[in-house]
């Protein structure tokens, strides 16, 4: 069976986009507002990020309400206070004294590169996201946190292609997983069923692909590469069961899918960071090695459906680059 669907078919789950008009940026919110175990796995060497420390088994805080992906590199971390302002003013978040805390973590990706770099997602992007939230299949491509999202930047930006948000799920077993990712990689985006480069870093007339890392064995290296410049991140859902050490594991596993489906990956200058939820919302306990398995499927198939849906990056002040239709 080849993963299809949405993260929403996962029961607890809404998705919502705000899209920035004035430059390519936006960010995505993951709804769980009756709460979700929430796990995390942060694998590339620049991350930013906020409240990963608290889905930590160790530390206390069982359930999470909402997962903020961004761009704007670490100013768009300021979406998730929107995010926790929409969900107070509906009571929703962790009982703390007088009020009640809602839990909100986030990871940014680093879009500065097209357009106005001082335009980048705020609270009040986060709260329109949260209003736009439904458990309809959310839209793929270039909104949300992908709006600005590219891919194949190793031998820099002018010679990199489009990314974009995908998602995916599957239903095994009366459980169902679900994935959702900003494709945002300093690698090519690769076809695991192939081995074909479907989006990434072009020949230097930008006419075709490149093939990154067929490139590097040849010897051909890239010049300096700045800090952070990239990141992939994104959402695993399941409607079972888990623990917070069993939904940290199953954002481990998930970051498999990543592997699978980008090269390289892992970067010094990605920041790439996971999160799992698990609703609950099935009642059937998890089998950890199961769903962390099916996680790493759905996230390769989002990667894919990210790219493939896609569109050419062009316009006054941008880099004019391709999606993986135009080549």
């Amino acid at each position: 069976m080849t993963p299809n669907g949405a993260i929403t078919d996962v029961a607890g789950i809404r998705v919502g986009h705000f899209t920035e008009t004035r430059r390519p940026t936006g960010c995505t919110v993951v709804l769980t507002t009756d709460g979700a175990v929430g796990g995390v796995d942060v694998r590339g060497a620049a991350p930013g990020t906020r409240e990963t420390e608290l889905l930590s088994p160790l530390n206390a805080v069982e359930k999470v309400h909402a997962v903020l992906l961004a761009g704007g590199s670490a100013f768009g971390l300021d979406a998730a206070g929107g995010v926790m302002r929409w969900l107070d003013e509906r009571g929703v978040g962790v009982p703390v004294g007088p009020a009640r805390v809602p839990i909100v973590p986030s990871a940014i990706l680093f879009d500065l590169w097209v357009g106005d770099a001082s335009i980048r997602p705020d609270a009040a992007a986060g709260y329109a996201a949260c209003q736009a939230a439904s458990a309809s299949a959310p839209a793929e491509g270039n909104v949300g946190a992908g709006t600005g999202a590219t891919v194949g930047k190793l031998f820099g930006i002018q010679r990199a292609m489009r990314g974009g948000i995908g998602t995916a799920s599957i239903t095994v077993g009366g459980i169902t997983v679900g994935a959702l990712v900003a494709v945002n990689a300093i690698g090519d985006v690769v076809d695991p069923a192939t081995g074909r480069v479907l989006a990434g870093a072009r020949t230097a007339d930008g006419a075709a692909l490149l093939g990154s890392m067929q490139a590097l064995m040849r010897g051909e290296l890239p010049g300096h590469m700045q800090a952070g410049m990239a990141t992939t991140i994104g959402v695993v859902a399941t409607d079972a069961v888990l623990t917070k050490a069993q939904a940290n594991k199953v954002a481990q596993m998930a970051h498999d899918g990543l592997a699978r489906s980008i090269n390289p990956v892992h970067t010094m200058t990605d920041g790439d960071t996971l999160f799992a939820l698990a609703t609950g919302a099935s009642g059937l306990p998890g089998n950890v090695t199961l769903i962390g398995a099916l996680a790493a499927e759905v996230m390769a198939a989002s990667v894919l459906r990210g790219v493939r849906a896609a569109t050419r990056l062009s316009g006054p002040g941008l880099p004019d680059l391709p999606s993986a239709g135009d080549l």
